[in-house]
């Protein structure tokens, strides 16, 4: 599971909300990419063991206080509103053993 995002997080202000994340069910890894193209967005970038788990961070109180703190950030920091984008992993060369989630179809936030 991921989720991109259009903001241009600041290494301070992301830094002290990313880390809400870290304790979550399920949770593997979080990136943050810079874009090589002006224009392109910054990617916020989420792995999860399950879409389940991955629901269960967005409907988490850590996701709305580490969320919250995003109006904390300038107004320059976004280049635009944020789209989420969600994908299922069919292989990973990192866990060979991973065996993909059946296809989840469309995801229901709440």
């Amino acid at each position: 599971m991921s989720r991109p995002s259009t903001a241009r997080p600041s290494k301070r202000g992301f830094g002290k909300r990313a880390g809400l994340v870290d304790g979550m069910p399920g949770f593997v890894s979080n990136q943050v990419l810079r874009p090589v193209n002006d224009g392109d967005p910054y990617v916020v970038f989420t792995t999860w063991n399950s879409r389940e788990d991955f629901l269960n961070w967005v409907r988490s109180d850590e996701f709305v206080k580490g969320h919250a703190q995003s109006g904390t950030m300038p107004k320059e920091a976004f280049t635009g509103a944020n789209k989420l984008e969600v994908h299922e992993v069919l292989q990973d060369s990192t866990r060979p053993e991973l065996e993909p989630e059946p296809k989840g179809g469309p995801l229901r936030m709440h």
